[in-house]
């Protein structure tokens, strides 16, 4: 077995990468703007990423699933293979869980997603303004949730590569591709 991702887990994963950073820096840019035809055009663009990074991340774990990735080094203790696991399952439920917030809280606001103006996405839920109004709480603490995850990851990674110095973090560069 590769102790590296393949390419295509790689492209998912720095598309992704650059999508969700991208998405978060709007949605808190946007939060604060004051109602005008430029912030109801961000909340579009957010809404459109958002189900654009949905529909990566089942592509992601549908991949994953059928494309088992590399085992983590045998001298990596348990605990942190445990937390290693741990870390990427959160990152995958916050990546599931921040776009549904998101579809839910449009839906119970009554604003519906159409995808890139085309493609009108199904309302979740039925109008209802008190609804809206905590599903967006819910949403930017999952918003909050998944920076700081992110953050650890990111911290882990650098870690690894800088104290550790093993692979955990060349195997997922770009540059060091060996499969399909």
């Amino acid at each position: 077995m590769s102790t590296h991702y393949t390419r295509t887990a790689k492209g998912l994963h720095w598309a992704m990468a650059i999508l969700l950073i991208g998405l978060l820096a709007l949605g808190f840019y946007m939060h604060d703007l004051p109602l005008s035809p430029e912030k109801l055009q961000l909340y579009s663009w957010h809404k459109w990423a958002g189900v654009t990074a949905f529909l990566l991340v089942l592509v992601r774990l549908a991949w994953r699933v059928a494309h088992r990735p590399p085992a983590l080094p045998a001298s990596m203790p348990k605990l942190m293979q445990l937390a290693a696991h741990a870390g990427h399952l959160a990152l995958y439920l916050l990546m599931l869980a921040l776009p549904l917030s998101g579809w839910l809280m449009s839906s119970a606001k009554g604003f519906q997603t159409v995808w890139f103006g085309i493609l009108p996405i199904p309302d979740l839920l039925e109008k209802n303004k008190e609804l809206g109004a905590q599903l967006a709480e819910v949403h930017e603490a999952l918003a909050i949730l998944f920076i700081l995850t992110l953050l650890a990851h990111i911290g882990a990674a650098l870690k690894h590569h800088f104290i550790d110095k093993d692979d955990i973090l060349t195997r997922m560069l770009p540059r060091h591709a060996k499969e399909n």
